[in-house]
């Protein structure tokens, strides 16, 4: 009989699958579900999600795991495997099942909430959901532990090992000196960008972003595209794998950058070793999600890699312009290469956080990470969030929005109950850099073969260093791996700096 054939996989195979059951429930909330559907929807949501927590805490299932575990050499798949599952058992024990059955609920009443709050920017609508929310977060903070800051529960689900502490100091790093930058910028005459904002229909976008997807290696036997109020990716397996976007038919970049966005992820999830699926490698037992990155983090750190270091650099753009003109030939038709190139790495303070440049997209998550700290320390209450939202914006970047649907209600993380996330995309950005140095370096051709096209090799060797590997590893030790350095800002710094040197022609 094979290891995995032990009864602790048999458990663990059964939970993927309800996690998965859960991803394709919330991927139907935000795309499909009629909203009358909103009214029983929770529930279902959660009635499923009761059902995952209480098997996996079942303390008989940690004495089995205790049991299959032995003669497992402790460096196989297999003992990790279990371990992990083990190690998510142990943690979400330590939360009261009422408390577990009550966030799943209070999470999917409030993200329907969310849906019809953002367009009527009604934050009143939301504020008493997401108040209930921050409570059990704040309870759940305390469940779980922590050293020195209650937040520092909550990111360690989703970055294992990073604390406030911690990111504080990486922005202190990064901030600071994206906005020098910025203020050399400032100084300089703007691309041109007036040809972003012509009219793109809707139905052609979606046709030339698939069509640039599939080139980076985006597989459509596996996935699919749909419309939703907030951009995402989601996985039940590496065999469906689905992404979803919104269209401005006056403005070109939401979408499009938006699916080469998405799409990254989506290549990270399809190419996890088909040995891993329906495993603890494959599923985020502790967060209840059908998962397959080493972390948060590391998944944001290839949508950021695809969108910024391939799909917004000179030499892919060198080469695909002409592609994307074929699909635009009026909107186009008085563009060339480099023009575009710059205009679509404009910076320029916005208000909204996914369409935001790379030299301003930091302090967007700087300000929401600081605003989770003080909402999870009791030092802010919901009902003071718009009003420090705002503030925060103005500090940060110098603009305030004139609504919450596009200050405070923008994101559907909070609602959602995501807290401690926001936080990993500032890390993906770290990490994207120094595994795009690390591919450059591997490989000399890079840049020609993006220039033509030609992203299997730079895939290729992120499977074979990153995507294969699932959640097998902790994020530092698939840095240590993949690139032989600690998680450290400073090749993201120099890329921004080598980049907009370009763009804004700053050595003139």
């Amino acid at each position: 009989m094979s290891v995995f054939d032990r009864p602790s996989f048999q458990t663990m195979r059964e939970l993927a699958d309800l996690l998965s059951v859960l991803n394709v429930l919330s991927w139907d909330a935000r795309t499909q579900m009629p909203s009358g559907g909103n009214a029983v929807r929770p529930h279902h949501l959660a009635t499923v999600n009761a059902v995952y927590t209480q098997r996996l805490t079942d303390p008989a299932l940690r004495r089995q795991i205790a049991i299959d575990q032995k003669g497992l050499d402790p460096s196989s798949d297999a003992f990790l495997m279990l371990s992990q599952l083990d190690d998510a058992a142990e943690r979400l024990a330590r939360i009261p099942l009422p408390l577990h059955h009550e966030f799943a609920q209070t999470k999917a009443v409030a993200t329907a909430v969310w849906q019809e709050a953002r367009p009527a920017s009604d934050f009143a609508l939301l504020r008493p959901h997401l108040e209930r929310l921050v409570s059990i977060k704040r309870e759940m903070a305390q469940a779980l532990g922590f050293e020195d800051h209650p937040y520092d529960a909550l990111l360690h689900q989703y970055e294992p090992g990073v604390t406030l502490a911690q990111l504080r100091a990486i922005f202190g790093v990064l901030l600071p000196a994206q906005a020098a930058l910025r203020e050399r910028i400032e100084r300089c005459q703007a691309p041109r960008d007036d040809f972003l904002h012509r009219h793109y229909p809707a139905e052609r976008q979606r046709q030339a972003a698939l069509s640039f997807a599939q080139m980076l290696g985006y597989d459509l036997n596996r996935g699919r595209l749909d419309i939703s109020m907030h951009p995402f990716e989601i996985s039940f397996t590496r065999h469906d794998v689905r992404i979803t976007t919104r269209y401005a038919e006056d403005f070109l970049p939401t979408a499009f950058f938006g699916v080469m966005h998405e799409a990254g992820h989506a290549i990270y999830e399809q190419g996890v070793s088909e040995d891993y699926t329906r495993s603890a490698f494959t599923s985020d037992y502790l967060n209840a999600y059908a998962v397959g990155g080493a972390s948060f983090g590391v998944h944001e750190s290839q949508s950021r890699l695809w969108e910024n270091r391939v799909a917004r650099g000179r030499p892919f753009w060198e080469g695909q312009f002409e592609r994307l003109q074929a699909f635009f030939p009026l909107q186009l038709r008085d563009v060339d290469v480099d023009e575009f190139y710059r205009a679509v790495n404009l910076v320029r303070p916005g208000l909204i956080r996914v369409e935001a440049d790379e030299l301003t997209y930091d302090a967007h998550v700087g300000l929401r990470v600081e605003l989770e700290a003080e909402l999870l320390a009791g030092t802010l209450e919901v009902r003071d969030l718009p009003e420090a939202w705002n503030s925060g914006m103005q500090a940060a970047l110098g603009i305030c929005s004139p609504d919450d649907r596009d200050g405070v209600l923008q994101d559907i993380h909070w609602a959602s109950g995501q807290f401690g996330t926001f936080a990993n995309y500032t890390l993906g950005n770290v990490m994207a850099a120094q595994l795009y140095d690390a591919a450059q370096m591997a490989l000399p051709e890079l840049s020609t073969q993006l220039r033509a096209g030609e992203c299997a090799p730079l895939r290729a060797w992120l499977t074979e260093h990153v995507y294969q590997y699932g959640r097998k590893f902790t994020p530092n030790a698939l840095m240590l791996q993949a690139t032989g350095q600690p998680i450290d800002p400073a090749p993201y710094l120099r890329q921004l700096n080598e980049k907009f040197t370009d763009v804004y022609r700053l050595e003139a």
